[in-house]
């Protein structure tokens, strides 16, 4: 599978088939390799599935890691392999780089599909207690024994984050990237950027920005996936009713029960949700 030099680093992707672009975008802490249940069955289409900068087998180039830093790396990508009028597909912060893109290129984007991702910016009071519990841990020295020290991010996310355990081989190919305290930094960096309480800052102002977009482009067909089943879910009943108030265009799907990592326990739903989805508005 390729790789292309991007600005001073290196991008890894996977890629399959020809035709109308189909980009998948993943979240912390996965890879490309989050979507190989679901890229064979999405059918035609150019596939393009990168690895995050500081992800995957993407270099790891030694920036800070902010959302601004993602973003600049992803635009040189779309902008080295000639990408237009695209399809997106995004997870997590995969969903929120989406939008961010198609934002600010609206004139290279056919569609957006998301699930599972960061639709606005969020108050603690939002959070339920177990939940504000592990986003102010993550900013204590406690998170970087455990993401920098002993990786367990990854671990959690894809035992924790899932109903079903994924298998040990898949696990090894998710914690390969990461065998070094340095190598882990991108993963606690996306964690300590959840957009709460107005911070960070110039981050809720790039989410406040794709937002008036989503609410505005009702020319650009939308598809949210919801899960249930799963205290890990980050888009729940309300956060749900907001999208179908707040993004014009829209369409939801019930894909089933699933963690947040939902690629490992919803493929198919995924696959046929998407796949009927861009059928139906003829964009490929």
């Amino acid at each position: 599978m390729p790789t292309i030099d991007v600005l001073d680093s290196t991008m890894y992707y996977e890629e399959q088939g020809s035709g109308t672009a189909i980009v998948l975008l993943h979240g912390n802490p996965a890879s490309s390799h989050v979507w190989r249940n679901i890229i064979p069955g999405l059918g035609a289409g150019r596939l393009l599935a990168p690895d995050l900068i500081g992800m995957g087998r993407s270099g790891k180039p030694g920036d800070a890691y902010t959302f601004a830093d993602h973003a600049r790396y992803l635009d040189a990508w779309f902008d080295a392999l000639d990408l237009d009028r695209v399809i997106l597909v995004g997870h997590d912060w995969g969903g929120a780089l989406a939008f961010d893109w198609a934002s600010r290129n609206p004139e290279r984007v056919l569609g957006i599909a998301f699930f599972e991702t960061i639709v606005r910016p969020m108050a603690w009071e939002e959070l339920t207690p177990a939940g504000r519990e592990r986003a102010e841990l993550v900013h204590t020295p406690a998170a970087e024994e455990s993401i920098l020290e002993q990786n367990l991010l990854v671990r959690m996310a894809f035992t924790g984050g899932v109903l079903t355990p994924v298998p040990e081989d898949d696990l090894a190919a998710y914690l390969a990237p990461y065998p070094t305290r340095e190598s882990r930094r991108p993963l606690l960096a996306w964690a300590r950027q959840l957009p709460l309480g107005g911070e960070p800052a110039e981050l809720v102002a790039r989410i406040e920005k794709y937002d008036a977009w989503l609410a505005a482009s009702a020319g650009v067909p939308k598809l949210l996936m919801t899960f249930e089943g799963s205290p890990t879910l980050l888009i729940g009943k309300d956060l749900a009713d907001w999208c179908a108030n707040n993004v014009a265009a829209l369409e939801t799907v019930s894909a089933g029960e699933a963690g947040h990592h939902a690629q490992e326990d919803r493929p198919e739903e995924i696959t046929a949700a998407v796949s009927a989805w861009i059928d139906r508005h003829a964009l490929r």
